[in-house]
């Protein structure tokens, strides 16, 4: 089984109101976007079509990737663990 395959059976329990990572585009620079989009092992940071940053916080693997890679970008990011029962559920050890 590869990572893909693995990692689709996880399951995902999105809370809707309530995200676990707000993103603060407004406090990022050109790089620090860059860096978002390359480190996320998930793949949920993303350029639109006009070069704004985005964002889908479903799917979200909960590593803390972001985290770490704009810790040095204070207010880019405010990450904090999803409330009870919500999050991803890994399903394959």
């Amino acid at each position: 089984m590869n990572v893909e395959q693995k990692l689709s059976i996880d399951k995902f329990n999105v809370d809707e109101g309530h995200p676990h990572i707000i993103m603060h585009p407004e406090n990022m620079d050109p790089e620090t976007e860059r860096i978002l989009t390359v480190v996320c092992p998930a793949g949920l940071y993303t350029l639109d079509e006009k070069g704004r940053m985005a964002f889908e916080v479903a799917g979200c693997l909960e590593c803390g990737t972001c985290r770490v890679a704009v810790a040095s970008k204070p207010g880019a990011l405010e990450w904090n663990h999803p409330r009870p029962s919500f999050g991803v559920q890994y399903r394959c050890g």
